[in-house]
Parts: structure tokens; sequence; C-alpha cells
């Protein structure tokens, strides 16, 4: 009975989280008829001057008003579309990082441009991952002009696209793509020896279209990515001759280097043993003794090294389901 009264005085938590974002719709419906009256160039204007705010110390959730105005005015003026209020309200709740569960018909592509509008601003890219190209596409295509009356650029990754026009797509402020473009980008970007080859900047924002499908149904297929394959049978028995010509190094835990958390000890061996983290690792002998081989048996150039990036093995990254 207790329970039941304070729910009638005080609300459900549901219903409060409705009462204060509609006192948010009600900020930023407060702002259309200014917002309305800008010219074009007064509009696009507008983000350099949020820009401006948030570098100057303002949070994201104070310039939101501001900022799905425009994005409401420039939808109008676009692609003749206006935001109604629940839309807005499904904008709030994408940018606070939570899902907005919408029917088919309702306006998801459009509603998404508020949130990712908002969170473009810090200049960090904002990445909106749907469930195929042709999705991709068409909504970056769709969407495109409301981000660049607004002074944004918008990108779209696809599937065999070229090197440059990725890299392009990956420096707009909006990229659109598919979440195994985006899976595999970022490992092939893992894969990379140099950072200048990699294509994604430091993930900032996404919105995830479909969500249900994407991080439930298709999270069950695993992305794989391999490198390229060099198969060596010689390389192989030589090998095998030098593993047995290494000797262990004996230690007790309290003697084990600083990297396994105890102290360094003068090397007696070629490599050591951590059985409890099931690791196997060289001595600083055992790896200049390594190294000395490999040059003799011509698996290494003079003066070079064992870990250096020529030298890695290929590999196969993955994501596990």
């Amino acid at each position: 009975m207790v329970g039941g009264f304070l729910r009638k005085v005080v609300g459900t938590k549901n219903s409060r989280e409705i009462k204060r974002m509609g006192r948010e719709v009600a900020r930023i419906n407060a702002l259309e008829e200014t917002t309305e009256a800008l010219s074009d160039e007064e509009l696009r204007a507008r983000t350099d001057a949020l820009r401006g705010r948030l570098e100057g110390g303002a949070t994201l959730d104070e310039l939101l008003p501001d900022a799905f105005a425009a994005v409401r005015e420039a939808a109008r003026r676009t692609r003749d579309m206006r935001h109604f209020d629940v839309q807005l309200v499904g904008g709030i709740v994408m940018h606070t990082g939570r899902i907005a569960e919408m029917r088919t018909g309702e306006g998801k592509t459009v509603v998404a441009v508020l949130a990712a509008y908002l969170n473009a601003l810090g200049g960090g890219g904002v990445h909106i991952v749907t469930v195929n190209d042709y999705l991709a596409r068409r909504d970056a295509g769709w969407m495109g002009p409301i981000y660049e009356a607004l002074g944004m650029t918008v990108g779209v990754i696809q599937s065999g696209q070229d090197p440059e026009s990725k890299r392009r797509a990956y420096e707009a402020d909006v990229t659109y793509g598919t979440n195994n473009e985006f899976g595999f980008d970022y490992l092939r970007d893992n894969m990379t020896f140099r950072l200048e080859d990699r294509f994604q900047r430091p993930l900032h924002y996404a919105i995830v279209d479909e969500v249900d499908s994407i991080l439930i149904d298709e999270a069950r297929t695993p992305l794989i990515i391999s490198g390229p394959a060099q198969e060596s049978t010689d390389l192989y028995r030589k090998i095998d001759r030098l593993a047995p010509r290494l000797k262990q190094q004996e230690m007790v835990e309290a003697t084990l280097p600083a990297r396994f958390g105890g102290e360094e000890v003068e090397d007696t061996g070629d490599f050591f043993v951590d059985e409890k983290n099931r690791q196997v690792e060289l001595t600083e002998r055992g790896h200049a003794f390594v190294e000395e081989e490999l040059v003799r048996l011509g698996l290494l150039e003079e003066g070079d090294s064992l870990y250096a990036p020529t030298n890695l093995a290929p590999c196969t990254m993955y994501r596990r389901p």
C-alpha cells in the first residue's frame, strides 16, 4: 500500500524519465521560431557556434536543445521532414546510450541524425551501424543533405571499397556502414605495422540500427581475418633442431623475474616457464642465443631483431561470438 501511494505521488522511474525528457522537448520547441528565421548561412554557422561552446566547457547535454533545434530545421529545409516531439524523445534516448524502440515507419533514420549530429560536434567522429550495404548507402545519401546543411561531412564504408575512399569516409564527421565492415576494418587496423596504414580513428560514439539483430543474432557469427599463409617445411625442421638446445632456467616463484611479480635474477638458462600463467618466455641470454643461431642458419639478417615487424609470423585475428 505504501509503495502504491509513493508511486502515485512521486511516479515510476519511467514516468519521471518521460517527464524529464518532456521538459527537454519543450526547450527545443521554444527555439523553433528563432531557428526557422535563420538564413541558410546562419543555420550552417550554428555548428561552429556549438563547437565553440563545447570547447569553452559546455557539456553535450547543455547543447542538446540548440543542436536538436538546428537539426529539425535542417531536416525541414532539405528533406521536407519536421521531427515530431516523440521523435525528439527518441533522439534524447539515443544520446544517453539507451535503446529507443521504434516501429517501422516511425522515422528511426531521421531520429538517429539528432543524436549523431550532437555527438559529432566534438570532432571525434560518429559511426552509424546498419545491417547491410544497401541500407548504409541509402541512409547516408538520404540523410546527407541534413548534415551538409549544418556544415558536417558524411561518409559511407562498403565492402570492396578502395583504401583511399574508405579513409576519407572514416575522416568524415558521420560514417555509415555495416557491422561486419566496421568489425573487419577494426581487425585490419590491428594487423597493420604502421599507424598511418590504419583506417579508423579512436572510437568515440556509435548508433546501432536494429540493435537486437546486430548485437544478438549477428554476434553469433565470429568475424575472422587471416594474414597470408607462408608454409615452409624446411623452416620447421631448422627450428625443431634449435629448440632442444635451449636450457630451461630453474627458479622458484620467489625468484620469478619482475615481469611476473618477482625480483630480477641472473640468467642461468635460455627460457623460463611460468606454470601459473601458462607462459614460456626467453631470457635475455636465450634471446641473444636464438638470434645468433637464426643468423647462422640464414633465417635472420645480421643486426636484425627477432621481434622486428618483418619477422612476425602470419596470424589470425577473430572476435569470439
